[in-house]
């Protein structure tokens, strides 16, 4: 059974079809649009967007440059906190904004400048009336954070879907990726906003990003 959003549920896998637009939508153009700091440059709301979200270091350019096969579409860089803006990029031709969010619980800059980043992407997050869904990112190693937590009570709050996604589950044994599964799934249980499918991705061996390319085109 589906989701209101056609998405699998947590009992099911995607079809080839599925797949295959996935990967459709990521094959064609995937062009930077602009970085908007502050909400009233913004570009239209005239499309769906998808956004991602999570702390500094936590693997998302790496991820955002695996589902769109570009090796240096998102930025990525050794030192937390350098995503200051929201990137914008088109994904075919007018069908879809991805969006990358600033990265939230720490950051090697001004504190002043980390707060005016925080204000801006809540605003954004719950104001957007196209925002079909933000993608929370958690490294596996990790696990969820309270950081996170608050993030996510911020989006159940402003009643904003979210769903998370595992980073760099290549760096776990099996067992261990369980555990860490096992654990987000419990701690998204109750949440009102949380989407109930937790997905496992490393964007070094490849493994998730299909199936994310999938549940994205279905937003879409």
């Amino acid at each position: 059974m589906a989701d209101p959003d056609g998405a699998p549920d947590k009992d099911e896998t995607y079809t080839d079809d599925q797949i295959e637009a996935g990967r459709l939508l990521f094959a064609g153009p995937v062009d930077f649009v602009m970085g908007a700091a502050r909400l009233e440059q913004l570009p239209e709301a005239d499309r769906p967007e998808i956004a991602f979200a999570g702390r500094s270091n936590v693997g998302k350019s790496s991820l955002i440059n695996a589902l769109t096969g570009r090796k240096t579409l998102a930025r990525t860089s050794n030192t937390p906190g350098r995503t200051q803006q929201l990137n914008y990029f088109d994904l075919g031709e007018g069908r879809l904004y991805l969006v990358d969010l600033p990265g939230y619980g720490f950051a090697q800059a001004p504190k002043k400048a980390v707060n005016q980043w925080s204000r801006v992407t809540m605003n954004y997050l719950r104001g957007r009336p196209t925002l079909k869904r933000v993608f929370i990112l958690i490294d596996a190693r990790r696990g969820v954070g309270e950081v996170d937590k608050g993030v996510m009570k911020q989006l159940d709050d402003a009643a904003v879907i979210y769903q998370v996604i595992l980073t760099k589950t290549d760096k776990l044994k099996a067992k261990e990726r369980d555990t860490v599964m096992a654990k987000a799934l419990t701690a998204i249980a109750k949440r009102p906003a949380a989407h109930p499918v937790v997905m496992a991705t490393s964007s070094e061996k490849g493994s998730g990003v299909e199936e994310l390319r999938a549940e994205i085109s279905l937003l879409n």
